[in-house]
């Protein structure tokens, strides 16, 4: 057992499903299905993650790699634990996970509307690379951001 507030992060299992469903639907307007979250855990190429606090599912992150590109595909933190620095846990794993896999650069995207997010980014060390208009749900943009994998950042 952990020590209280402590994250640890390790692989997604099919039985963390119902608490990584839980954020999902908390944290998106339109959320991943059980189906989305099955196929990660199913395929080769995506390694998925929670973070682990107190015992429960607090965050998870969906993590692509292939070949010399890595793709964030879904990452949310339960709204009660935001602002702990899990999300910032959990794209410290990511990014290990992707250089480990010798990836060179890391992409994702994110609503244009969701600041505290990009901000996380930004301070991450990701840069805005490009926008896809209306996106989401027709509608919003989604803005476009990249973040090059060195050994020393």
């Amino acid at each position: 057992m952990s020590a209280p507030g402590t994250v640890d992060i390790r692989p997604m299992t099919e039985a963390d499903l119902e608490g990584v469903l839980a954020i999902e639907q908390a944290s998106f307007s339109h959320p991943w299905r059980r189906e989305h979250f099955l196929h990660e855990l199913a395929s080769s190429h995506s390694f998925p993650f929670v973070a682990v606090v107190e015992g429960s599912v607090g965050g998870y992150v969906c993590l692509m790699s292939l070949f010399e590109e890595a793709e964030i595909l879904d990452i949310a933190v339960a709204p009660h634990l935001r602002g702990r620095g899990i999300a910032r846990a959990l794209l410290e794993h990511a990014v290990a996970m992707a250089r480990g896999r010798l990836a060179g650069i890391m992409r994702l995207e994110v609503r244009v509307s969701n600041r505290a997010a990009i901000a996380l980014y930004e301070r991450f060390g990701f840069s805005r690379s490009g926008m896809r208009p209306k996106y989401y749900e027709g509608v919003e943009d989604a803005l476009l951001m990249e973040k090059l994998l060195s050994t020393d950042c």
